[in-house]
C-alpha cells in the first residue's frame, strides 16, 4: 500500500517531536512555580467563556459565507471542514476556542447529515452495489471513536503551540499527498477520455469493416430516486452502526458525571477500548474470511469498495489509521475526516464512494461530540441552530453542484483537488490563529511545556 510508508512517516515524526518537546520542558519548567493551566481544559469555566449577541451583522454575515462554502466543498472533499470553522468562529464572529469548537461540531453534524440524506439518492458509478461502503464505515467508526476520545484528553495535555506544529505537519503532509494523487487521477482520466473518443474499427466474419461508435448494446436499468434510496439503506449495517454509536454515548454521558481521574471515572474511560475492539474485531474477521475465500476461489473481486487483499497487516494499518484519525479529531475539533478521507483514496475507493462513506461516518462521530457538548452547555443554541442550517444547505448544495459537475466533465479527480484544498486551507488558518494565540502566550509568559491531566480540568 503506497500510503503505509507515508503514514508510519508521519506517526514517527510526531513521536519525535512530542517526545523531543517534552523532555526540553520538563527540564526547563521543573523547579517553576507558577500555576499550570490548560487552555484546552475539557470544561468551560464561566470567566473563558466569550459567546457574542446573536445579532445580524457584518460577522455574522461573512461567517455565514465561509461557513457555506467551507460546508460545500468540505463534504464534498470528505474532510467535513472544522480546520477552517474553528479559526471563522473565533476570528470571526468572537467565540472562545473551546465553544468555537463545540460550535465546529455542530456545523460538521449539520452538512454531513445533509450530505448523507443526498448520497443516499445516488447510485454507485460503475457497480450495482451501495455507495456508501457499509463495511468501511463499521471498520472505522469504532476505532475513529476511541480515537477521538484519546485526542480530546492529549488536547488537555499537550501544549497549544506543540499542537499547532504538528497540525501543520500533518494537513500539509496529506493536503501534498492527496494533490499529487488527484493529478495521477486527472491524467488518467486524460487517457480513458482520448481512447474514448477514438472510434474504434473492426471485421466481421463477413469480411465487412464496421465502426464502433460507443454505444451500448444494453442500456443500464433505470431507477427511481425511491428506489436508489432503498436499495442505499443496509439496515442490518446501519444498525449495527447505530448501536456503536449509541454504546459510546451512553459512557460519554457517564463519564461526563463523574469526578476527573476518579476510579470510576478510569473504569468507564477503559470500557471504551473493548467496545470498540470488539466491533472492529467482528468486522475484520468478516472481510478477511471473505477475502481469503474469493482469493482460493480466484476470483478478483473485492470485497468492498478497497483494492486491497484483507490480510491481517491490512487490517491492523487500519485501526491505526482510524485511532490517528480520531486523535487528530479530538485534538483540533474537527470530525477525524482529514485522515478517514485521504485514506480511503489511497487504498484504491472511488472518489465518489469515499466522500460519502468519510461524510456518512463523520455523521456519527460529529453528532456523538454534539450531543456531549450540548449537555456540557458548551455552546449557545441560537447560533448553533444558525450554523445548523447554514450547513445543512451547505451540504446538500455542494454535493448537487460538484457532482453534477464530476458526471459532466467525467472527471471524478475534481473531488480529490477539493479534499486537497480544503485540507491545505485548514492548515494556512489553523496555522495562522495557532501561531498569534502562541506568540500571545510567550509574551504573556504563560506555562508552556506539558500538563498534568488529572490537575489541569
Amino acid at each position: 500500500m503506497a500510503t503505509r510508508p507515508f503514514a508510519f512517516f508521519l506517526f514517527f515524526l510526531f513521536s519525535i517531536v512530542t517526545l523531543t518537546v517534552y523532555i526540553l520542558t520538563a527540564h526547563i519548567y521543573d523547579h517553576q512555580p507558577f500555576l499550570r493551566s490548560s487552555p484546552n481544559s475539557l470544561f468551560l469555566k464561566p470567566q473563558d467563556k466569550i459567546w457574542p449577541e446573536f445579532e445580524f451583522n457584518w460577522r455574522l454575515l461573512l461567517a455565514t459565507v465561509i461557513g457555506f462554502f467551507g460546508s460545500a466543498f468540505g463534504t464534498v472533499g470528505g474532510v467535513g471542514g472544522g480546520g477552517i470553522f474553528v479559526p471563522m468562529l473565533t476570528l470571526i464572529v468572537g467565540f472562545d476556542t473551546k465553544s468555537a469548537a463545540a460550535l465546529s461540531k455542530c456545523m460538521i453534524m449539520g452538512a454531513s447529515a445533509s450530505s448523507v440524506w443526498y448520497n443516499l439518492r445516488v447510485q454507485h458509478p460503475c457497480r450495482e452495489v451501495p455507495i456508501l461502503d457499509y463495511d468501511l464505515a463499521l471498520l472505522f467508526q469504532p476505532m475513529l471513536m476511541l480515537g477521538i476520545t484519546l485526542g480530546v484528553a492529549l488536547s488537555v495535555v499537550f501544549p497549544y503551540w506543540l499542537i499547532t506544529v504538528l497540525t501543520i505537519l500533518l494537513f500539509s503532509g496529506t493536503s501534498i499527498r492527496s494533490f499529487f494523487k488527484a493529478i495521477e487521477m486527472w491524467k488518467e482520466e486524460t487517457k480513458v477520455k482520448k481512447e474514448l473518443e477514438r472510434p474504434r474499427a473492426f471485421v466481421n466474419s463477413r469480411g465487412e469493416l464496421l465502426i464502433d461508435a460507443h454505444e451500448p448494446l444494453i442500456l443500464k436499468e433505470e431507477k427511481t430516486p425511491t428506489q436508489i434510496f432503498l436499495f442505499n439503506l443496509r439496515w442490518k449495517m446501519l444498525t449495527a452502526l447505530i448501536v456503536v454509536w449509541l454504546a459510546f454515548l451512553v459512557l460519554q454521558i457517564i463519564k461526563n458525571g463523574l469526578i476527573v481521574c476518579s476510579t470510576s471515572y478510569w473504569v468507564v474511560t477503559i470500557i471504551q477500548f473493548p467496545v470498540a475492539l470488539a466491533v472492529f474485531g467482528y468486522e475484520c474477521v468478516k472481510l478477511y474470511k471473505e477475502s481469503k475465500k474469493r482469493r482460493d476461489a480466484g476470483n478478483p473481486e473485492s470485497v468492498c469498495e478497497a483494492a486491497i487483499d484483507w490480510t491481517a497487516p491490512q487490517l491492523m494499518f487500519c485501526a491505526f489509521c482510524g485511532v490517528l484519525g480520531g486523535t487528530v479529531g479530538g485534538l483540533l475539533g474537527s470530525g477525524g475526516g482529514f485522515i478517514l478521507g485521504p485514506l480511503l483514496l489511497e487504498i484504491g475507493v472511488l472518489p465518489q464512494v469515499a466522500s460519502a462513506t468519510a461524510t456518512f461516518v463523520m455523521m456519527f462521530s460529529s453528532s456523538l461530540s454534539v450531543v456531549e457538548f450540548y449537555l456540557l452547555k458548551r455552546f449557545p443554541i441560537p447560533h448553533a441552530l444558525y450554523l445548523m442550517a447554514v450547513s445543512i444547505m451547505a451540504g446538500f448544495w455542494g454535493q448537487f453542484f460538484i457532482r453534477r459537475l464530476v458526471a459532466f466533465l467525467q472527471r471524478a479527480s475534481l473531488i480529490v483537488f477539493i479534499l486537497s484544498a480544503v485540507i491545505f486551507a485548514s492548515a494556512l488558518t489553523m496555522g495562522v490563529i495557532g501561531v498569534d494565540k502562541s506568540i500571545k502566550m510567550i509574551n504573556n509568559h504563560e506555562f508552556m511545556g506539558f500538563l498534568e491531566f488529572c490537575r489541569s480540568q
